[in-house]
């Protein structure tokens, strides 16, 4: 399902730079410059000019306790006997001199930088004008001091234009996006000028009132599956140009192991978006939107779903049954097998993150009673049998005949939490964990409600999914 009012939520809430950031960016810029124009650093000031990100209106909100970064051209006349190093070098030192910036000033390769204790850094670059020629760019490069050919301001309007043909402002926002699900997978590297590069070549004048560019979401598949279709057909690192700078190649900083890896999750994640957008199940959709962008997709519906009892343990028993628990113990687990089908496929729930395997195998679940957490075990215990809380369940994997999964597996646990009191505790869980006893788990009985543990083997050669386990129902009353 395409969930608009999901996507724009999301996009408000946690990709998009907040209007506090925002506001904080302007008045440093606008202080930097005047700042730079009163340096006294040497050299003529033509004017400003946004860049990258900041530019092109893609610019998103930062992981936790990460800062976020602007560029800031700053355009010159051409200083006789100055070498490229000599821009960079007389900024930084017009700066330092300044008491607003002392200890704030970085030089890097191309640019000055200011940082504000790790809430933002504003990046300075010195781009000379009409050096050898009239209408020439050229930015500077202080580790090789060589002037460097530049195209800010087309590239910029190569970009507008590029949105302008999808409409609604989608390439913008589906790039924020792309970078968003980059930032919050750290899986993959494409530098950001790189990525949008990549994504507005799939935008052609032909596209224009295109019904593959109806809506963000749909914006979002046609981009995602015309870039995964363009990687597949370039096994190698292939040559990206500058669109407006034929000279400049933007992918020869990749390595071809980077752009293998690149290649892979975007091939990956397009089949996780296509299966998303296609899924007609409202919640369903929601936590295949989550394994695409994480849990705070639709995050409040999803919690919502968990409350599982509220609306549908009374139906046709009675108004003393009041959850699902009470259900089970009074009617057995035949009163309920409908429910329970749904338990795991709740929004929340976080889907499998594997290729699956070509064959499969078999898992099942062993599991153990325990008083404490390093107790010895009580008795075994099965699916759907009514424990009380406080006690503990150890779960052991095992294969179709019985035996332990070897060292070339490694098991994955996914420990989820239904009804009220684990949604008002805000542990409603559905993530994946490791073992914490080798292969095995043991988990802490706390909260009422009918919780369900899986098992999900994974071959580490190849990381593929060769099995999982029927979900174990942890009854707590």
């Amino acid at each position: 399902m395409k969930l608009h009012d999901h996507f724009k939520v999301f996009l408000s809430d946690q990709v998009n730079l907040n209007s506090t950031r925002i506001t904080q960016l302007e008045s440093s810029v606008g202080a930097i410059k005047t700042a730079v124009r009163s340096c006294g650093w040497g050299v003529h000031v033509m004017g400003f000019g946004e860049q990258g990100s900041w530019a092109h209106a893609t610019i998103i909100k930062p992981l936790p306790d990460k800062e976020f970064d602007a560029d800031l051209l700053v355009f010159v006349s051409p200083k006789e006997g100055w070498s490229a190093r000599d821009y960079i070098n007389k900024l930084a030192n017009g700066l330092e001199a300044m008491g607003a910036y002392q200890g704030k000033i970085r030089r890097y390769s191309h640019c000055v930088t200011v940082e504000y204790a790790g809430e933002r850094r504003i990046d300075i670059a010195p781009c000379v004008r009409d050096r050898t020629y009239e209408g020439q760019y050229e930015v500077c490069n202080r580790t090789t001091d060589s002037f460097e050919l530049s195209a800010p301001i087309a590239y910029t309007d190569w970009v507008k234009s590029k949105n302008g043909i999808a409409g609604g402002n989608d390439l913008k926002k589906v790039t924020r996006l792309l970078k968003y699900l980059r930032d919050i997978k750290g899986n993959f590297t494409c530098p950001s000028f790189l990525f949008t590069t990549l994504v507005g070549n799939q935008i052609q004048e032909y596209d224009r009132e295109s019904k593959d560019f109806a809506d963000l979401t749909t914006s979002l598949k046609t981009l995602v599956g015309r870039l995964d279709d363009w990687l597949q057909a370039n096994p190698y690192v292939p040559h990206v140009p500058n669109p407006k700078l034929p000279s400049e190649n933007q992918s020869a900083g990749w390595t071809e192991t980077q752009y293998a890896n690149f290649r892979d999750k975007i091939n990956l994640y397009r089949g996780w978006i296509d299966d998303a957008f296609n899924e007609p199940d409202r919640q369903e959709s929601i936590a295949k939107w989550q394994r695409v962008f994480g849990a705070k997709f639709g995050e409040s519906e999803a919690r919502q779903s968990a409350r599982v009892s509220a609306p549908i343990a009374n139906k046709g028993f009675g108004a003393s049954i009041t959850d699902l628990v009470e259900r089970l113990k009074t009617y057995g687990a035949a009163a309920l097998m409908a429910d329970l089908s749904r338990l795991p496929k709740l929004p929340y729930v976080q889907r499998p993150k594997w290729r699956p395997a070509s064959s499969q195998v078999t898992v099942k679940l062993s599991a153990t009673l325990h008083s404490g957490e390093n107790s010895p075990e009580i008795r075994k215990t099965v699916s759907l049998e009514p424990l009380q809380p406080g006690y503990w369940l150890k779960f052991t994997p095992l294969s179709g005949v019985g035996l332990p999964f070897t060292s070339e597996y490694t098991v994955h646990w996914r420990v989820t939490n239904t009804d009220e009191a684990a949604y008002n505790a805000k542990q409603l869980r559905g993530d994946y964990y490791a073992g914490n006893r080798g292969a095995s788990r043991i988990e802490e009985l706390r909260f009422r409600g009918i919780h369900f543990v899986e098992a999900f083997v994974v071959r580490n050669s190849d990381n593929r999914l060769v099995g999982k386990s029927e979900p174990f129902y942890v009854v707590i009353q």
